[in-house]
């Protein structure tokens, strides 16, 4: 069954738990800094694996000390759904340890 679009509400409601990421369009957006390349490859890893484990995935783009995420739900025809919402949580929780900002 597809996962159903949030509203306008919710994604703003959903946003203020999680800090630096914006609703841009018809998707979250992220960008985190690093305090090197292989620490941003590092967090990459993380993110891949975080991803798996929800099989959900986002546009994840590796920079030099970046890392950048666009996540929207395919099967919801692009909307933003409770499953964008979730993995951004978990990037989020993730991010400390890997001094990204």
């Amino acid at each position: 069954m597809p996962a159903e679009p949030l509203t306008q509400a919710e994604i703003e409601e959903g946003l203020g738990e999680l800090p630096g990421w914006e609703y841009e369009g018809d998707r979250l957006t992220r960008a985190y800094r690093l305090p090197s390349h292989f620490a941003a490859a590092a967090f990459t890893l993380h993110i891949a694996r975080i991803q798996d484990e929800l099989n959900h995935h986002s546009d994840l783009t590796l920079g030099y000390n970046t890392v950048s995420l666009a996540v929207h739900t395919h099967d919801a025809g692009g909307a933003v759904t409770a499953k964008d919402l979730a993995l951004a949580a978990r990037v989020t929780a993730a991010a400390p340890a890997h001094d990204a900002g």
